[in-house]
C-alpha cells in the first residue's frame, strides 16, 4: 500500500493504496466519488476523463500514485455549491442522454472553455474529439459548448 496526498474537488484528501490502483477505481471506490464513470477501460471513450491540474485526463489510464501531490477534480466538483455554467448548459440545450458520458464532456468542455472561450464549431469538434458519446449526433453537445460560453462571459466567470 502507498500513501496518496491530493486535492480532490479542493479538500485535501489522505489515503492509502495499491500501487497499481487506477485512479478511476481510487475515485470511486476508495473516495466514494462515483461522478467519474468507466466505459472502454482503455482511454478511448473519454467517460473517465477527470481534470489533473485543470487538464483533461484518462483516469482509467493513470495510476492513483501517481496524482499524489496534485490537484484532480471530477464532475462532482465543476459546480461548488450549485451546477456551472458549462453544466447549466449541458441541461439547457439538452447536451445529454443516458448520462453515462456526461461527467467526461463536461470536465473537457469545462478545460476548452477555459483555455478558448469563444471556440468555432470546428474547434468544439476538435475539443471533444476524445470524448464518445453512443446516444446523441452530438449537435446538442455542440450548442451546449457554445451555450455555456455564453453563459460564461454574462456571469464574467470561469466555467
Amino acid at each position: 500500500m502507498t500513501d496518496i496526498s491530493l486535492t480532490v474537488n479542493g479538500v485535501p484528501r489522505t489515503a492509502s493504496a495499491e500501487a497499481r490502483r487506477l485512479l478511476s477505481d481510487f475515485l470511486r471506490h476508495d473516495l466514494g466519488l462515483t461522478g467519474t464513470h468507466v466505459g472502454c477501460e482503455h482511454g478511448v471513450c473519454g467517460c473517465c476523463t477527470v481534470l489533473l491540474d485543470g487538464e483533461p485526463v484518462r483516469s482509467c489510464l493513470m495510476f492513483a500514485v501517481t496524482a499524489s501531490g496534485h490537484e484532480v477534480t471530477t464532475v462532482e466538483g465543476l459546480g461548488g455549491d450549485g451546477m456551472s455554467p458549462v453544466q447549466q448548459a449541458f441541461q439547457d440545450c439538452h447536451g445529454l442522454q443516458c448520462g453515462f458520458c456526461t461527467p467526461g464532456f463536461l470536465c473537457t468542455v469545462t478545460a476548452l472553455l477555459r483555455d478558448n472561450p469563444r471556440p468555432t464549431d470546428e474547434e468544439v469538434v476538435e475539443g471533444i474529439s476524445g470524448n464518445l458519446c453512443r446516444c446523441t449526433g452530438y449537435q446538442n453537445i455542440i450548442k451546449a459548448v457554445h451555450r455555456a460560453a455564453d453563459l460564461i462571459a454574462e456571469e464574467g466567470t470561469g466555467p
